[in-house]
């Protein structure tokens, strides 16, 4: 596991992890991001502060998208069923 610096809404930190290091700087760059989104938006920047409402946006689309990729799940399951069905009619099964 090696070690990659990185830099969150001004601050520097050590990342420890598994994956590549090009990986680790584009997770610091959007987490730098999200804080700088909300920062904008907030009467007292705190960084703790901040950093919780960031990460409470990263939450929220991450649910939306499993919530979407979930659904995409059952239309496809749905899809390949009624396809399967149309096929055993038209092949005499």
């Amino acid at each position: 596991m090696e070690a990659t610096e990185v830099e969150i809404f001004g601050q520097t930190y050590t990342a420890r992890g598994h994956d590549d290091e090009e990986y680790l700087r584009e997770l610091a760059a959007l987490v730098d991001r999200k804080m700088r989104e909300v920062a904008e938006h907030v009467a007292d920047p705190e960084p703790r502060r901040v950093a919780i409402l960031a990460a409470l946006n990263i939450a929220d689309e991450l649910i939306k998208s499993q919530d979407r990729e979930a659904g995409e799940r059952v239309e496809i399951k749905q899809r390949v069923t009624a396809l399967t069905g149309e096929l055993k009619a038209a092949l005499g099964r």
